[in-house]
């Protein structure tokens, strides 16, 4: 039934949870991964009065490179367990879309992700990335804690 499940990860502890279940349940179910982490430009417009404008480059490429560590690492450990996995960057400051978009480019069943348990007024401010997945996605979604 799910034969491509789709893994983001932003590299944080708790999404640690959600890869180690997707593996678990792709080894069982004779699935494959796709692996997905979404760099974020850079945040500041070089044109915005009174900007202080760093290095964009360089802040870029490190969060690129953090994205590829982040997917390599899940990469690593489906292959320890033998199941396959396709490994996918993305930039975007929404990575809900980016999330949506890879999931249907690759076809997959489900997305297992995790959620930052965001409370109080920041949640309803900021809101997360895996509601808005939630709110947007016609898949199955499985939310990790």
């Amino acid at each position: 039934m799910f034969k491509t499940i789709l893994v983001p990860t932003d590299g944080s502890p708790i999404s640690e949870t959600a890869i180690a279940a997707a593996i678990r349940f792709a080894r069982q179910c004779d699935s494959k991964l796709v692996a997905l982490s979404v760099a974020e430009p850079y945040p500041y417009s070089p044109l915005s009065e009174g900007a202080f404008l760093t290095d964009a480059s360089q802040f870029q490429e490190n969060m690129v490179r953090m994205a590829h560590a982040n997917v390599q690492k899940i990469a690593d450990a489906a292959h320890a367990e033998g199941v396959a996995c396709v490994t996918v960057v993305a930039q975007s400051f929404n990575p809900y879309e980016e999330i949506i978009e890879t999931a249907r480019a690759h076809q997959c069943d489900v997305i297992f992700m995790a959620s930052h348990g965001r409370k109080g007024l920041n949640k309803l401010f900021v809101g997360s990335e895996t509601q808005k997945v939630l709110a947007h996605s016609t898949l199955p979604v499985l939310v990790f804690r």
